[in-house]
């Protein structure tokens, strides 16, 4: 596996924050805690809530384009509607969630949803794309049209005082969205908490962009994957950098 890692400085083994909102929360947790010797920390500092969405009507579409989860279990009433249509799902926990609520899966992308646009299966051209309201823009290939909608939102918490007096030492936090790094890094500015002691792992290198400079390390997986990137934050939670004393 190719990761890409940004070293700016040297630390011991430290804890591990999950910061993902539940139940991906938990579910981190509980992967990270059966990889043994590491310290896990969770504090959801999102609450996912569903957004009013009109629903469509399935014959203007060949197949639903999908790139998270949280689409599947905040999608409410609007969905049943849909499922005549096949999913392109991009990551395997959403390809999972999917066949979970009556779905079936045409294909499970291993990257990014632009480069799952650049591959679509034969005959799905006319794609209706249901997402939260933090998302990527695409770009459609020539002979594709993609159509939005929004059913659910990602709502930030401000951070516990647990979770300040935690990240006034070194540690690793795992970002599962650019949304997440981004709030991650206001919220440091907020309560004076400094970045060089906190090292990231972060699941794209999209992901790595939006936390911005000034982190102990940042690292990525290129495949959005959360076992793979446990198994980062686990190596980094472990392995001082060259030069650690």
């Amino acid at each position: 596996m190719s990761i890409s890692i940004l070293r700016q400085g040297s630390f011991m083994a430290v804890p591990l924050v999950i910061i993902r909102p539940e139940p991906g929360c938990s579910a981190s947790m509980a992967k990270a805690r059966a990889m043994h010797g590491v310290e896990v920390h969770g504090f959801p500092l999102f609450e996912v809530a569903p957004r009013s969405w009109e629903t469509a009507l399935p014959d203007r579409y060949d197949a639903l384009l999908v790139g998270s989860a949280m689409v599947f279990r905040y999608g409410g009433p609007g969905l049943a509607a849909l499922k005549t249509l096949p999913v392109l799902a991009v990551g395997e926990a959403t390809a999972s969630a999917a066949r979970d609520a009556g779905f079936a899966v045409a294909a499970t992308g291993s990257s990014s949803m632009q480069a799952m646009l650049g591959e679509l299966p034969p005959a799905h051209h006319r794609l209706l794309r249901l997402a939260g309201e933090e998302r990527v823009a695409l770009t459609p290939p020539k002979g594709v049209t993609v159509d939005e909608r929004v059913v659910y939102a990602s709502l930030p918490r401000e951070m516990p005082p647990e979770l300040v007096d935690l990240l006034r030492s070194p540690a690793i936090v795992t970002l599962h969205s650019a949304e997440a790094a981004r709030h991650l890094a206001a919220e440091c500015v907020r309560h004076g908490i400094r970045r060089a002691p906190l090292r990231l792992a972060a699941l794209s290198p999209r992901i790595v962009a939006a936390a911005g400079d000034g982190w102990g390390e940042v690292a990525s997986i290129p495949y959005p994957d959360d076992t793979a990137l446990l198994a980062l934050a686990r190596q980094m939670c472990q392995d001082p950098l060259p030069g650690a004393r």
